[in-house]
């Protein structure tokens, strides 16, 4: 995979409302254990949605790897509209705008401000489109989401194109607490 589509659920959908929630380096490491071995493997481009939640935290993640082995590791934000932080919170819109200045390429498939959901439907068929593969956080056996319909297209690519989907569940996030439980 050269460039990989990264995406999961939005904070809210895991009851996460601020960035000083326990669970969020949890979900950093079991992100970045599987991260790895994909750049390591050949993976040029990082192209996230930028919602505010894992793909964020994601996005961070990607920027340390950059700053500390992976060089020529490239991030892209592409949104579904103009504005996407526009009625945020002002610290959530701080944070999006400290990972957006650091992304390499940033683009809007729409323009506008939000006029509908086809803005997403837009966006999620340019993301499929220009990836080879995505690493998804979704749960089936956990925390309902809009995010399901993505792992619904990634499969059909898959049995199509053989696009590669690896997930990130509840059980990856467990292992991740569990390991650095045991390491204390």
């Amino acid at each position: 995979m050269k460039n990989v589509l990264v995406t999961g659920y939005r904070a809210h959908e895991l009851q996460i409302f601020d960035q000083k929630n326990k669970a969020i380096p949890y979900i950093k490491k079991a992100f970045r254990s599987k991260i790895i071995s994909i750049i390591e493997e050949g993976a040029e481009w990082i192209i996230t949605p930028g919602q505010y939640g894992f793909d964020l935290w994601a996005s961070e993640v990607i920027i340390e790897l950059r700053e500390e082995l992976y060089p020529h590791i490239k991030l892209s934000m592409i949104t579904a509209f103009a504005n996407q932080e526009e009625n945020w919170k002002d610290e959530r819109k701080e944070y999006y705008n400290s990972i957006k200045e650091q992304v390499d390429f940033y683009a809007e498939v729409s323009k506008q401000p939000y006029a509908g959901p086809w803005q997403f439907q837009a966006r999620d068929q340019l993301l499929f489109h220009k990836t080879d593969g995505m690493v998804l956080f979704y749960d089936d056996e956990a925390a309902p989401s809009n995010v399901k319909f993505m792992k619904e297209r990634a499969v059909k690519l898959y049995n199509e194109s053989n696009y590669t989907l690896i997930t990130i569940t509840a059980d990856d996030i467990q292992n991740a607490m569990e390991v650095d439980y045991d390491d204390m």
